[in-house]
């Protein structure tokens, strides 16, 4: 901002020495009011007064400035330049960022005031502490790198799933989680993978291995609750020969030498028995293992990645689950959202599974904009696993080469109700709803055929329970426009006679 000249009054002297100041109390009590600090020179640019506001903010006291040449201050680093100088030489106000000796920054606001013969007399300089403004800035400007660098990660993430199978991640939180492990693949720090059944967590355990050192070596996966307890030392540690009734001649390997050099997954870690599991911290400290009736030590180079849906934390506390075990799986731990927090997936999973099938059974068939909508508002208890079955089950019972809305089975808005049982009397009211469906017949018949002539078989039964097509399509829970065009394929393919 540009201003005029300042000069003094004509009447009153103003002081020009410091000693001359106690003279002007009144003047000296406002100016050290001021939050701002004020420094100010004469027309020498020699420091002759500074307020106490100036010592808080610059770190400097009275004594290290005044009576000092402001060219003299600079020249000994307690001041990294002079707006008093410049605003001297330019003949008016001038502005600049000032850093001192203390580390402190500030805004500097040096105004030149002339005599009646326009001679600068005083350079009276404002001070404001920019200090925290400053860290501001800089914390900012780490944030904005950070939030670079974590875009171009995402984005490479984005790029390295393009055409993969095995991986769905549109949604941030997946993205994000996707970003944090691929960074923890490049260690061989151990790395608990904890959520809910059917989450997706040998998904993420096998993207880990695959973007890790180890990715060229052997991925063993182990259902550690599948293993009978009895058996889970020797399939995870191997045993020697004659270790027990039964034992191979020559003994046998363990999980874990197989996984030798590459990655073991140990699915639901959290159901193995607490001996397996002082065996398993053995193994993860010492990096060496002693199979079922052995005495030698094997050294074994693996990396292990843990999975449960349990707390283990619970467990810790019941008893059912060693303290220090937990600790060293927990090295790296990370949660898998379930699907209801990462919504962005669910159409591009349920496509992919519909994809899946069109080339298994050689359809065409996709997922209508309806369908679609319901699938995001369900909040999918069973996960990507219960959104599979829902998928297939609905490619088996559309009409068509469009999967609409009551193809998924949704009642209302928000409940996808359980798959109803498939049986003869599908869509009719039954007296025990908890009654086994007959086990299916392999007749020889393409998959496609033997749906065509089920559906028709329960057209046929709705028609003739109900007085109307109207009637039966409510029977059928299905809407009339798509019953009445189901009923006329099934006739034109000879599965339903015309009279019905």
């Amino acid at each position: 901002m540009e201003r005029d000249r300042v000069y003094l009054p004509k009447n009153p002297s103003l002081p020009t020495v410091p000693s001359q100041l106690a003279t002007l109390p009144c003047f000296f009590a406002i100016l050290e009011s001021s939050f701002d600090g004020i420094f100010i020179t004469n027309g020498q640019a020699v420091p002759i007064w500074v307020n106490h506001s100036y010592e808080v903010i610059s770190g400097l006291s009275a004594q290290d400035v005044l009576g000092i040449p402001m060219d003299e201050l600079v020249r000994r680093g307690l001041i990294s330049n002079s707006a008093t100088l410049q605003a001297l030489e330019i003949g008016h106000s001038y502005t600049a960022n000032q850093s001192f000796v203390t580390g402190k920054q500030a805004l500097v606001t040096s105004t030149p005031i002339y005599d009646e013969n326009d001679q600068v007399c005083l350079v009276v300089t404002n001070v404001r502490d920019i200090s925290e403004l400053v860290s501001l800035q800089e914390t900012l400007d780490q944030q904005r790198r950070l939030s670079s660098r974590y875009q171009q990660e995402i984005e490479v993430i984005r790029n390295q799933l393009l055409g993969s199978s095995q991986m769905v991640a549109e949604d941030p939180a997946t993205l994000n989680l996707l970003r944090i492990v691929g960074r923890a693949a490049q260690l061989d720090t151990v790395i608990l993978i904890q959520g809910e059944t059917g989450a997706g967590k040998e998904r993420i355990a096998s993207y880990i291995h695959q973007h890790s050192p180890r990715a060229r070596k052997n991925f063993i996966r182990v259902n550690c609750g599948a293993i009978p307890e009895s058996l889970a030392e020797s399939e995870l540690f191997g045993y020697e020969r004659g270790a027990f009734t039964g034992a191979n001649r020559e003994g046998k390997a363990g999980l874990f030498e197989v996984a030798n050099e590459g990655t073991i997954f140990l699915d639901e870690v959290g159901e193995l028995s607490l001996a397996t599991q002082t065996k398993l911290l053995r193994v993860l400290q010492e990096r060496e293992l002693t199979r079922v009736g052995g005495s030698k030590p094997i050294s074994i180079d693996v990396r292990v990645i843990a999975a449960t849906n349990r707390d283990l934390q619970k467990c810790v506390t019941e008893g059912t689950f060693r303290e220090d075990l937990y600790y060293r799986l927990s090295v790296f731990p990370v949660r898998v959202p379930p699907l209801r927090e990462r919504k962005l997936d669910i159409p591009k999973l349920a496509r992919s599974v519909i994809d899946e099938l069109n080339q298994t059974y050689e359809h065409k068939k996709s997922l209508t904009p309806g369908a679609e909508a319901l699938l995001l508002q369900y909040n999918w208890p069973g996960n990507v696993r219960e959104l599979r079955n829902v998928m297939e089950r609905a490619f088996i019972m559309s009409d068509g080469e469009q999967i609409q809305p009551q193809d998924l089975a949704i009642l209302d808005g928000s409940t996808l109700h359980a798959p109803r049982t498939i049986s003869p009397t599908y869509g009719a009211p039954t007296q025990d709803t908890a009654a086994p469906a007959p086990a299916p017949t392999l007749t020889g018949e393409p998959l496609q055929t033997q749906v065509d002539r089920f559906e028709a078989a329960l057209i046929a039964q709705a028609l003739a329970q109900a007085p109307s097509l109207r009637a039966a399509a409510r029977l059928a829970q299905m809407d009339p426009a798509t019953f009445l065009r189901r009923k006329k394929k099934y006739q034109a393919l000879g599965l339903l006679s015309p009279e019905e």
